[in-house]
């Protein structure tokens, strides 16, 4: 849920904390990794294939 979404102060707080917490969390694996991590479609590909090196659409088929 973003945080304009939420429908309470504290949802929003609790979403804004999470967006900083996911954003300082990404920056880090970014410094340690010495590239950027890929954005939207292709990091859904990168992730759902490093879990068991299929990727998303070879799953959906079995």
């Amino acid at each position: 849920m973003g945080v304009g979404q939420a429908p309470t102060a504290k949802g929003k707080q609790a979403a804004k904390g999470l967006k900083q917490a996911s954003a300082k969390d990404e920056r880090k694996t970014e410094a340690d990794t010495g590239r950027p991590l890929k954005k939207g479609e292709a990091r859904f590909e990168e992730r759902s294939k490093s879990s068991d090196g299929k990727s998303a659409g070879t799953k959906q088929k079995i």
